[in-house]
């Protein structure tokens, strides 16, 4: 999906069977405001890593959240919301779907019976394993359109970004 700047605007679409199709819409002042851009930038390469990921079922929020948990094992389930930059709330469905599927074990913490450590399971290794290939193909999709040469640059706004709201 695309924005164009000025009053009207075009945006691609892509319909059930996977054909664009281009809808006339008057963006006003959003075409030019880099929060409604970037949301649209998210959702796009979001929707895109989904059908990329669809063969083997997983979203990219599980994906992000497997990784999280198997680069840092015993890590809190607070721990992983402040690293994810979700609240407790929506993280909690995540991973008791993970622990469920039998890709997360959960254990309560010793000094915190109210706390969970989280580890990834031998059957979460290897489907991260697969779903790393899903994420790798993606990027190097996302590279196509930033660019190699500004791949670094885009990161380091992206990140001045997230670190300019906390």
């Amino acid at each position: 999906m695309g924005v164009k700047s000025g009053n009207g605007g075009s945006r691609v679409r892509r319909g059930k069977n996977g054909e664009a199709t281009v809808e006339s819409i008057n963006f006003g002042p959003l075409a030019t405001w880099i929060g409604f851009n970037l949301r649209m930038a998210q959702e796009s390469a979001f929707q895109a890593f989904s059908r990329q990921s669809q063969e083997i079922g997983e979203s990219p929020g599980r994906f992000a959240t497997l990784t999280l948990i198997a680069r840092n094992p015993g890590i809190s389930q607070t721990e992983l919301s402040q690293a994810a930059g979700r609240d407790k709330s929506s993280l909690t469905p995540v991973i008791e779907g993970l622990v469920r599927r039998g890709l997360v074990e959960r254990k309560r913490l010793n000094h915190d019976r109210r706390a969970y450590c989280l580890n990834v399971t031998r059957d979460g290794k290897k489907a991260l394993s697969t779903m790393m290939r899903c994420a790798r193909r993606h990027e190097k999709n996302l590279d196509k359109i930033i660019g190699l040469r500004d791949r670094a640059r885009f990161l380091e706004i992206l990140k001045r970004l997230a670190a300019g709201f906390d």
